[in-house]
């Protein structure tokens, strides 16, 4: 048996599929009305809850329309966004993977279908990307961006899937491998916001 497995699941190192940043899911929306309890009970259908908890205002103890719900496991998780939309008290919530709080950058926090993905290699192609995100959801386009002289990939391009939850789950993973070499991923910007 040794040591090993011992103090898994606890925190977030990026290469335990099970750590809790994969486990985790945001839900915005909220009725007032909805406590941890209410909302333990409504996420429980899809697996056990480590952990749920309704935000509220420190001084007038009223919720903030929003909580936060660890699954066990990643399989609950996934499956919980598989059953979407969701409806607590009355009100449909919207939920999503609980995104890490980067440095100010609030794009991290927008729902998107789309996702840049930077350092290919200039010999990439369509399928060498497919074949690296197509177990996360399904795909409606992948756009390589190609230098106009050579016809080579510029080292970058943007996967479009038919929803964001898929999208999610590759920017926690963060660390990709596409022609044996790592690759970053991030949610693409939207450049038709704030008009």
């Amino acid at each position: 048996m040794g040591g090993r497995g011992r103090g898994r699941n606890q925190g977030g190192d990026p290469d335990d599929p099970e750590a809790e940043q994969y486990r985790k899911l945001f839900i915005g929306g909220l009725s007032y009305e909805t406590t941890d309890s209410t909302l333990k009970s409504y996420f429980e259908k899809w697996g056990t809850i480590t952990d749920c908890v309704v935000m509220t205002d420190p001084q007038t103890k009223r919720s903030r329309g929003f909580g936060f719900i660890t699954y066990e496991k990643v399989a609950m998780l996934d499956e919980c966004q598989a059953n979407r939309p969701h409806k607590i008290d009355g009100r449909e919530v919207e939920t999503k993977r609980a995104m890490p709080r980067e440095s100010g950058r609030s794009e991290s926090q927008k729902s998107n279908e789309k996702m840049f993905v930077g350092g290919l290699r200039d010999t990439t192609t369509e399928d060498d990307v497919r074949e690296a995100f197509q177990e996360y959801g399904n795909i409606k386009n992948i756009e390589l961006i190609k230098d106009k002289a050579t016809n080579k990939t510029r080292g970058f391009c943007f996967v479009t899937f038919d929803d964001y939850d898929p999208v999610d789950k590759c920017v926690l993973k963060k660390r990709f491998k596409i022609c044996d070499k790592d690759v970053e991923v991030k949610k693409a910007e939207n450049k038709n916001e704030g008009g």
